[in-house]
């Protein structure tokens, strides 16, 4: 008899459902018999024995279904190891609850700071399978996570659907994306809706460059169209402390870095400037087909792991690939878009604008990519022309 805690830990998204679905269908199906204990509301229900008794049927006509059926919350790892109002010590909690149980190993499904707080009931001797979820795709140790497909899509549908009210009225429109550190989800929606200016966390943008770009369209195509992750900076913010922009954010007259832009860029140019933003919508409503079949994979792989008896472990995807990742190798690690990423070079090279004064080209002799800065310099500093 297997024993098998489950959890849905942080902001929810799509495919979660799914996830959980294909762990215990395999369970299910095998011929090892199991117990399905689902901890509600994150690791809060783990804490406080919150849980109730899973059968096959409760994970029927799921598949589609977005949000979770455990429901989720946030709970920071950074005071994980604080006690409660009430002086609980919560790691001891949710130790006696597993041990409580008799539970073999809990399914743990979440992001950055729910693979800490994983990695840190692993250190503690408690066995540990988790599921990389987050529609920003940060997680270190796989390429891909669950929900990130789905959250592009419907990003992308709604810049989709700005391009005909901005070429209609000739005006800029700000459509701001979630992704307060990464920008693989902005940088993914901005290039599948041909946005023309992509702003993200990791490429501190020159206002001047993004004016610059929006006056040569105006020549052309009488709109922009711009992308904006919602914790892009810009350069001068971007050499200040984290308290200071800490500050600066908390004085702020706007209530976003998009209207901030959305001002800025409208007194300059004398063009409408409209800011779109789409918050919450991207992580919910029905799973896409992609992230159904990806998140039943990732969660029949987990089961497999179970039923052989190997704990402490993420399962991930790797050059096309479904992996198991050691969770000290994930815990506390961001992936981060590099500004010289592949797909960030194309993306320049089809004319899009990051806001850095940095193009790039194809060089004739060598057949790579050349940085070149629009100055006329390039990335050393000496002119293009000597």
């Amino acid at each position: 008899m297997k024993r098998i805690g489950m959890l849905t830990s942080g902001g929810d998204c799509q495919a979660l459902n799914a996830a959980m679905r294909g762990v215990v269908k395999t369970l299910v199906h095998s011929e090892e018999e199991v117990e399905i204990y689902g901890f509600l509301d994150g690791y809060k229900g783990l804490i406080y024995g919150d849980y109730r008794m899973l059968t096959g049927k409760d994970f029927s006509g799921i598949l589609t279904k977005g949000g979770t059926i455990l429901g989720t919350s946030r709970t920071p790892f950074k005071t994980i190891k604080d006690p409660d109002e009430n002086g609980l010590d919560k790691v001891e909690a949710m130790k006696h609850n597993y041990y409580k149980l008799n539970l073999d190993c809990m399914v743990i499904l979440g992001g950055n700071g729910t693979h800490k707080t994983a990695n840190l009931l692993r250190q503690e001797g408690l066995n540990v399978v988790t599921l990389p979820k987050t529609i920003d795709n940060d997680l270190y140790g796989t390429d891909m996570t669950f929900g990130f497909q789905s959250a592009v899509d419907i990003a992308t549908n709604c810049i989709d659907c700005i391009h005909t009210t901005a070429a209609s009225h000739g005006r800029v429109f700000i459509v701001e994306v979630m992704g307060h550190k990464v920008g693989w989800l902005t940088l993914n929606a901005g290039m599948a809706s041909g946005a023309d200016i992509i702003l993200i966390p990791e490429i501190p943008y020159d206002l001047n460059e993004i004016l610059a770009a929006v006056e040569k369209r105006k020549k052309n195509s009488h709109f922009t169209i711009i992308a904006v992750a919602e914790g892009a900076i810009s350069k001068e913010d971007a050499k200040l402390s984290k308290k200071e922009y800490a500050k600066k954010l908390k004085d702020s007259p706007y209530p976003s870095v998009s209207y901030e832009l959305a001002d800025k860029i409208g007194k300059a140019t004398g063009q409408e400037v409209r800011v779109t933003v789409p918050g919450h919508t991207q992580r919910g409503g029905s799973p896409c087909p992609y992230d159904r079949v990806f998140a039943s994979r990732l969660g029949s792989e987990a089961a497999n792991l179970i039923l052989k008896g190997e704990y402490g472990f993420m399962v991930g995807y790797k050059d096309r690939e479904i992996v198991k990742v050691p969770l000290e190798e994930v815990a506390g690690k961001l992936k981060s878009v590099s500004p010289d990423a592949r797909i960030v070079k194309e993306a320049k090279m089809m004319g899009i604008c990051f806001g850095d004064g940095v193009d790039y080209v194809e060089d004739p002799v060598t057949d790579k990519k050349a940085g070149k800065e629009k100055s006329g310099k390039d990335k050393s500093g000496k002119d293009k022309d000597k």
